[in-house]
C-alpha cells in the first residue's frame, strides 16, 4: 500500500462525489488505474455512515471502480437520500480495494466459525438466491464471528443461526484508504 496510490484513490472517490451527474467519466494516466479491480467505498458522516456501495468480482477498472462506486455510494444507496451539497466538505471517505476472494471450505457453522480471521477477513455468504458481504471493517463494530456471521445471514435475509450444507462462504482482505 502506498501512500499516493491511497491519495490518488480518494481523490478520485471525492471528485465522483461532486461531479455533475452527466460528467464524462475522466481518463486516468496511471497504468494501475486501468486494471481491474473491484472496490468498495464507504462514506461517513459525523462518524455515522452515509452511503457504501461495492463490487465483489473486479469487473471494471480500478480508477473506473472507484468513480462509479463512489458515485452510487453518494447518490444511490438506498438506505439514505442523496448526499446534499451542503454535506460534501463533511463527508468522510473511504476506499477499499478487495483481493480476490477465496472459498472457505466449510460444512457446519462451527468450521465455519473457527475459520474466520476477525479484523481480517471481508466474508462473502451465498444460498440459493440469498447473498451479503461484510467488508473486514465490519469486525470493528461485531467482533465476535458468531455475532459477524449472525448478521451477515440477516443481511442476506436468512434466519440468523441459518445453515444449510449448500450455504457457501469465501473470503477476502481489503487495501483500505481513508
Amino acid at each position: 500500500m502506498s501512500p499516493e496510490r491511497g491519495e490518488t484513490l480518494l481523490a478520485i472517490a471525492r471528485e465522483a462525489i461532486r461531479a455533475p451527474h452527466e460528467a464524462a467519466l475522466p481518463e486516468w494516466p496511471q497504468a494501475w488505474l486501468r486494471e481491474r479491480a473491484a472496490t468498495f467505498v464507504t462514506l461517513r458522516l459525523e462518524d455515522e455512515l452515509r452511503g457504501c456501495i461495492g463490487t465483489i468480482e473486479a469487473v471494471r477498472m480500478l480508477g473506473e471502480d472507484v468513480y462509479a462506486n463512489a458515485r452510487a455510494a453518494a447518490y444511490r444507496d438506498p438506505r439514505f437520500p442523496p448526499v446534499s451539497s451542503q454535506e460534501l466538505d463533511a463527508i468522510a471517505v473511504e476506499v477499499s480495494v478487495l483481493s480476490p476472494r477465496s472459498p472457505m471450505s466449510v460444512a457446519t457453522e462451527e468450521e465455519a466459525l473457527s475459520q474466520l480471521r476477525p479484523g481480517v477477513d471481508g466474508v462473502v455468504l451465498e444460498y440459493e438466491g440469498h447473498r451479503s458481504t461484510f467488508l473486514p471493517q465490519v469486525w470493528e463494530s461485531l467482533p465476535a464471528p458468531l455475532e459477524f456471521l449472525s448478521h451477515l445471514r440477516m443481511k442476506a435475509d436468512l434466519p440468523a443461526r441459518f445453515w444449510h450444507p449448500s450455504l457457501r462462504l469465501s473470503r477476502y482482505t481489503v487495501e483500505k484508504y481513508l
